[in-house]
């Protein structure tokens, strides 16, 4: 099977999942109520899937390395530190205070400044190169995981609650004014992608490989990786951290999909990651009747499929 079908039958089973997570027990009596929540809920789970699996094909080629995924920059640790920070400081009614959008665009504006500001002081000296921007995000997200759960054990039971609210992925609580912004930002960033889809090809090369066929490898790094901060910075702060989704539709894309075109890749990644997330949703509310965050099954199966490749990459 060609990958134009392969891109095709995934689409179809996406477009299913859709319809029926948006029909699903629907009648004359609450049809009007039922899709005015799920039609918001169901645009959320498409920006951040999407954006997700981007940004997670884009980073595994500037990384060269398949089993990275944008977390280990300490993005999602920084958002839980950011909200743990303002309920700390501030109190639990803050976040009830704080208009949604405001305290979207500041958690986005710390992420990016956090990333770009990293980047900028590792980068000023020659010889630095990715994988030590990577060692530096992993150190950070320890850090900012130490002070988040030292925060947390101070605060009043009752604040930790609603600072747990925003621990996991979740769906339930989606807010619809942040759509049209976060789906802008995405949109806006998957554009300014496209002209550079077909360098990727070549950088996932090497950096050696790439530089002899005419890429400037750094600028592209430094482009791509602005992206990638971008992307999962609106998709933590839209819905919370889901650590491997990444990670597990990117790799069952280049299972399904076998080629080196990030055309293929990237779209094929973004139909995957939005079929698991409409796929889990539709298990969250269905059989485990919202009792469990879709992140943990997530998390649960992409954390397997880890520890399957990394098994996998021991034995070659």
């Amino acid at each position: 099977m060609s990958n134009k079908n392969k891109l095709f039958v995934l689409l179809i089973v996406f477009v299913f999942l859709t319809s029926l997570y948006l029909t699903i027990g629907l009648n004359e009596a609450n049809w009007n109520y039922a899709l005015s929540r799920r039609i918001p809920k169901t645009i959320a789970i498409i920006v951040t899937a999407f954006s997700i699996a981007f940004s997670t094909v884009v980073f595994q080629t500037i990384t060269n390395n398949r089993i990275l995924t944008p977390s280990v920059l300490g993005l999602d640790s920084l958002y839980l530190l950011v909200q743990t920070t303002i309920v700390f400081i501030l109190g639990s009614r803050t976040l009830d205070i704080i208009d949604a959008r405001t305290n979207f665009i500041i958690s986005i504006l710390i992420m990016m400044m956090f990333s770009i500001i990293i980047y900028k002081f590792l980068f000023k000296k020659e010889g630095r190169n990715i994988y030590f921007l990577l060692l530096v995000g992993m150190v950070f997200s320890t850090l900012f995981q130490s002070m988040s759960s030292f925060m947390q054990m101070l605060i009043d039971p009752n604040e930790f609650s609603i600072v747990q609210n925003n621990m996991f992925a979740s769906f339930n609580n989606i807010n619809t004014n942040l759509l049209g912004f976060s789906s802008a930002i995405f949109l806006g960033s998957a554009l300014y992608s496209i002209p550079h889809i077909y360098k990727m090809d070549v950088m996932s090369l090497g950096k050696e490989h790439a530089i002899n066929l005419g890429i400037d490898y750094n600028s592209m790094v430094k482009k791509m990786l602005f992206v990638t901060i971008v992307m999962i910075s609106v998709s933590t702060a839209l819905i919370g951290p889901i650590t491997f989704l990444g990670l597990l539709v990117v790799n069952l894309s280049r299972e399904i999909i076998d080629t080196y075109e990030h055309k293929y890749l990237i779209i094929a990644s973004m139909i995957i990651s939005g079929i698991s997330l409409i796929g889990g949703q539709l298990i969250v509310e269905r059989l485990f009747n919202y009792s469990t965050p879709i992140s943990v099954i997530i998390n649960l199966i992409g954390g397997i499929y880890f520890i399957w490749l990394l098994l996998k990459e021991k034995k070659l």
